[in-house]
């Protein structure tokens, strides 16, 4: 069930990213949640991994689940700068075990006071080698940035690490969320130009509400275009007017996508069945 190999199958299609729950007590809806999006049948779907990779065995449960039991196919998210290598490939056993053979592949956020040791994983390439070395067969994914990754001192030198991490065995990229599709266009370009030739999936963002809306731009560094800024003006403090509002910028953006040859978006559900029912149902007609 390698995601590379399914998604070529289809003309036109949409992933979804769910997250695990962050304890117990909320496990039970995060789980009902995470088996309504995949009751929609999605090409496939992604489970994050926490910060310090916290609900790692809550990723591996959640995957295995939706992928046994709802058909879905998976991917499991894998972050590396706070774990030792023993324990990522405690990870890819666990994994392989479940039966989960496609990662995302990423270096993670830098939790605020943690030492960062010279044994340490300091970058995803390192990562994607442990990966391929561990099980050629995985299927790797990678993650990437039209607005440039906020550490990169460019673009220009963002897109060359990308290069290299390519180079070491992804199969295909995963984009940060972005909210302004001729952005997307114009790196695309400039991975083309650098030899990237991966399939590059956007990750599109459905925002349904104002403080989301605030929230995302600090965490991601993406830029919003004025188009958006009028619609959070205008909609921002009426809860179903957003709603839909932000449903319908999605979908424009993905149609907008796919007219463009784009062939697979990833959606950025937020474990909300209600926002991935009403893209879904929008796009009838269009996917296979």
């Amino acid at each position: 069930m390698k995601i590379s190999r399914i998604v070529e199958e289809k003309q036109y299609s949409v992933s979804f990213e769910v997250f695990p729950p962050k304890t117990e007590d909320t496990r039970e809806s995060v789980t009902k949640a995470a088996r309504e999006i995949a009751a929609l049948g999605p090409v496939f779907m992604s489970v994050t991994y926490g910060a310090g990779g916290g609900t790692s065995e809550y990723t591996a449960e959640i995957a295995h689940d939706l992928q046994a039991n709802m058909g879905v196919p998976m991917m499991a998210h894998l972050t590396c700068i706070t774990s030792t290598r023993d324990r990522i490939r405690q990870q890819l056993e666990l994994l392989r075990g479940k039966g989960v053979e496609n990662i995302l592949a990423l270096r993670g956020d830098i939790p605020e006071g943690f030492e960062l040791k010279e044994q340490n994983y300091h970058h995803a390439i390192e990562l994607v080698r442990d990966i391929k070395a561990f099980d050629p067969a995985f299927c790797v994914a990678g993650a990437c940035y039209p607005d440039t990754h906020p550490d990169a001192p460019s673009q220009k030198e963002d897109i060359r690490r990308l290069k290299e991490k390519v180079d070491a065995g992804m199969d295909f990229l995963i984009t940060q969320m972005f909210f302004d599709n001729p952005v997307f266009y114009s790196y695309m370009y400039k991975l083309r130009e650098a030899g990237i030739t991966v399939p590059v999936h956007p990750g599109i963002m459905p925002i349904v509400n104002a403080k989301q809306m605030k929230r995302t731009l600090k965490l991601s560094g993406t830029t919003l275009p004025e188009r958006f800024r009028r619609i959070l003006d205008t909609f921002g403090e009426t809860p179903e007017a957003m709603r839909r509002a932000g449903v319908a910028y999605a979908t424009d953006q993905i149609i907008d996508l796919f007219a463009n040859g784009i062939r697979t978006v990833h959606v950025y559900s937020m474990n909300n069945p209600v926002v991935a029912a009403a893209i879904l149902k929008n796009l009838s007609g269009i996917l296979d």
